[in-house]
């Protein structure tokens, strides 16, 4: 029997979020990849604000990453304004030709694999030679041109939600749906490590520091459900930040309010065990983004995931993956705004039992252990081989 294609090959992950504390769908798959044995390459974006004329190898670091032997992370910076990109883009798809030489270069030795999560087309996948195979996966939705022309030269597509995938048609190769992948952290944690306390526990994790919160609804909810205990994991500091979020005006007097009802916890970022044992003690789980600012427009979420594994009921605003899902997924009908939101969350609370009963919990629990990012990993494998195949 032939050997995995994603077995014992040197793969250079593209992300468009540096390597830091909050570990999301990129970060996991660049970890799964090495844990099969592959020597990965995890490229962090350039910084935005420096450039210089040194060569490469003053420019571009490669260091082992703590996280697996088998990964290493990329440091850059550019030779010339990061700019370019927004004011003269042909000139900076001249001149990052150049660049991507020169992380090939550094790295030394032969790439077979360009993985790339990158939706601003900062890395064009035609500039990487023909021999290299191509894998182009957008979990986040496409928001521009370039977001579309990024998978220009893929030899595969995959992403988190069929109307992702739709905007890509125009692209003859494989593109294929693969859900959200679950952390092995959350696959061993016990469903039985209760909070100890008698009042309702509520959680939600995720960036605080996003725009696309629909604050004002969250704000309501918090504020109408005195008797609840809320606990938010993710980063409400711009320093503990290595994904979008801005600590403007706005922002600021966004978790002043929140910082001020007494029965709020912020627990800031937790590495990724800590918040699979947190978001277990929780009896209710929340979702609250604006679908007209949200990065995803309300189609998937990698918490879902995150919070199917525990078993416990979430609400949240309109998912369209999950639209036929009422039992995993308690949300919102209206996908224009969160108006019924509250209710529906209070509704939820004052009917725990029911919604967090053994079987429901079980369904949960049970789907999420089918998306392992080993077992979304094993089904991309499975396509890939299959496409060459075709293709040979």
């Amino acid at each position: 029997m032939p050997a995995s294609f994603l077995t014992g090959k040197r793969i250079l992950v593209i992300s468009p979020q540096a390597w830091g504390n909050m570990l999301i769908s990129k970060h996991h798959y660049a970890l799964e990849l090495a844990r099969r044995g592959n020597q990965v390459y995890f490229l962090n974006p350039p910084d935005n604000n420096h450039w210089n004329l040194k060569g490469a190898d003053k420019r571009i670091e490669i260091r082992v990453s703590n996280a697996d032997p088998n990964l290493w992370l990329v440091d850059q910076v550019l030779y010339f304004p990061y700019i370019f990109k927004f004011h003269a883009r042909n000139i900076y798809n001249l001149l990052i030709k150049k660049q991507i030489r020169n992380i090939l270069e550094v790295i030394g030795k032969p790439v077979d694999i360009v993985w790339s999560f990158d939706l601003g087309n900062l890395f064009p996948l035609a500039y990487f030679k023909n021999d290299i195979y191509k894998v182009f996966q957008p979990v986040d939705e496409p928001g521009d041109g370039q977001a579309i022309l990024a998978a220009r030269g893929a030899d595969i597509i995959f992403s988190v939600t069929q109307e992702i995938l739709d905007k890509y048609e125009n692209y003859k190769v494989t593109r294929s749906f693969i859900n959200h992948g679950l952390a092995d952290e959350f696959t061993d944690v016990k469903n039985d490590a209760g909070s100890g306390s008698e009042r309702v526990q509520a959680g939600m994790s995720g960036n605080l520091l996003r725009t696309d919160l629909d604050r004002s609804t969250l704000l309501k909810i918090v504020q109408e459900n005195s008797d609840v205990d809320f606990h938010f994991f993710g980063s409400h500091k711009a320093e503990e930040s290595n994904i979008s979020g801005k600590a403007d005006g706005e922002t600021e007097d966004f978790l002043r309010q929140l910082h001020s009802f007494a029965h709020v916890n912020m627990h800031g970022v937790l590495k990724t065990k800590a918040l699979a044992l947190y978001l277990n003690k929780m009896d209710i789980l929340l979702i609250c983004y604006d679908i007209d600012k949200d990065q995803s427009r309300g189609t998937n979420y990698h918490k879902v995931m995150e919070y199917l594994s525990t078993g416990k009921v979430i609400v949240s605003n309109n998912i369209s993956t999950y639209k036929n899902e009422p039992e995993l997924v308690r949300m919102a009908q209206n996908r224009m705004n969160n108006d019924e939101l509250p209710a529906l969350f209070r509704e939820t609370v004052l009917n725990l039992n029911s919604f967090n009963r053994p079987e429901l919990v079980e369904k949960r629990k049970q789907f999420a252990m089918k998306n392992t990012y080993k077992k979304q990993l094993d089904m991309i494998n499975l396509e890939i081989e299959s496409d060459r195949v075709q293709h040979s």
